[in-house]
């Protein structure tokens, strides 16, 4: 026997339906904000990963999937979506495109993690990315998204986490501020937080350790050092959030994980997942563009957990499912087999989901079957209605048949089933 690896998992048909309701809300969202498509390479070279989320992150020092190649390529299975995205964006000149670029993309991601409750080491992400505007309009567009979203879903209590993290111009100052208050307690932090100290002081804010959480408490705001630039930026944000009725909590140890980041980070946290909270989480990474080799851009997006996701919809309340449900079984007695094929290409194509047992059993094993597929209505092709040129009508849900004529079954049943297919 063999099973899934550890940190992945099987989505049957049933399951599936759920992440079909999550991302057929999430691509109607899209396209209302006017967002397209993206889908780029499972994996991608390991160096873009390198330089464009950082060498110092987790995800870069102990988390990704890397592997060589027959050819002695070092390629990466995505562990996150941004960078990929700014690899298209750049590799197929959508710089030349009128911008903003606003792009999105639901698949999977891969990280080697400590497989739990809505952590998996394959995991599911839905994203977005804005390319080519650095006003604070964008970074309210992607949030305000993100939280139509949450709220399309029915899931309500998320709270909006907040900060800015300044600019190449600012931050160097509030880098030095945070060496200055770590060094004299570096003894007491974990051995992550110890060798970052020097190369990516940023980095000590973002460890989950308790012991190393707790010992940053007291660390000075990063709000003192912000260039005017970013004041002004971080304040424009934070009034269109207020004017779209949007609540939000400042949090200023908030840097998220990647070293892309720039100005604008934000998080959507629900307390039903405990100390890893955040659901997604996003903000602004102006430099991404330069540190992959291309001109400055701008940009602002997120990504979210749709995994971590389901676990706190299904603790609030069954999610929605995509509408899959099979309307009607198509039952023949033997020799009307062909006759009963055709029959259920009819009912297709005017829009209905149709079962049809394929007369390998009796009439009787056949009805047991309808009964169990959850189907409303079953039609029946007797030699002797058949003859006649009729069809018999079952109600599965609540007994009962009738003879219809055959020409008018794909009618009625479009009609009962209100079929806007069948209806045109």
């Amino acid at each position: 026997m063999f099973s899934s690896p550890r940190g992945t998992a099987d989505i049957l048909p049933e399951e599936a339906r759920e992440w079909q309701w999550m991302e057929g809300i999430a691509r109607d969202l899209c396209a209302r904000y006017g967002y397209g498509e993206i889908r780029t390479p499972l994996f991608e070279h390991t160096e873009l990963f390198h330089r464009g989320v950082g060498n110092a992150t987790d995800i870069v020092e102990k988390e990704m999937y890397t592997f060589v190649d027959r050819s002695g390529r070092s390629l990466t299975l995505r562990p996150e979506g941004t960078a990929p995205v700014g690899r298209a964006y750049l590799e197929h000149h959508l710089n030349a495109l009128a911008q903003p670029v606003k792009l999105y993309y639901v698949g999977s991601m891969f990280r080697y993690e400590r497989p739990q409750a809505g952590r998996m080491r394959e995991f599911h992400q839905f994203g977005v990315e804005v390319f080519g505007s650095a006003s604070p309009l964008a970074d309210v567009e992607v949030i305000t998204l993100a939280h139509s979203f949450y709220e399309a879903l029915g899931s309500r209590d998320t709270l909006i986490a907040l900060n800015s993290i300044g600019c190449p111009q600012c931050r160097p100052r509030y880098l030095e501020a945070l060496q200055e208050y770590y060094r004299p307690k570096i003894g007491g932090f974990c051995a992550n937080c110890q060798r970052r100290l020097e190369r990516n002081p940023l980095r000590l804010l973002d460890c989950k350790e308790e012991q190393c959480r707790r010992l940053s408490q007291d660390v000075p705001p990063i709000y003192d050092y912000l260039c005017s630039g970013c004041r002004a930026h971080f304040q424009q944000v934070q009034e269109l959030l207020a004017a779209s009725g949007l609540a939000f909590q400042l949090q200023p140890r908030l840097v998220r994980g990647l070293d892309y980041y720039t100005r604008t980070v934000f998080e959507f946290i629900h307390s039903a997942l405990g100390a890893q909270d955040a659901l997604g989480g996003g903000g602004r990474y102006d430099g991404l563009i330069e540190d992959l080799g291309g001109p400055p851009v701008p940009g602002v997006g997120f990504a979210m957990g749709l995994d971590r996701l389901l676990v706190v919809l299904r603790q609030s309340g069954r999610p929605g499912k995509a509408e899959t449900d099979p309307q009607v079984c198509v039952l023949a007695f033997s020799g009307l087999e062909k006759e009963g094929f055709l029959l259920a290409r009819q009912l297709r194509a005017a829009g209905l989901r149709v079962l049809q047992d394929f007369g390998e059993r009796g009439l009787k094993a056949q009805m047991k079957w309808a009964g169990r597929t959850g189907a409303p209505w079953a039609v029946l092709l007797g030699p002797d209605e058949w003859q006649q040129q009729k069809v018999i009508l079952r109600d599965l849900t609540a007994g009962g048949q009738e003879e219809v004529a055959r020409e008018q079954i794909v009618p009625e049943l479009c009609r009962r089933l209100g079929s806007a297919a069948g209806e045109r």
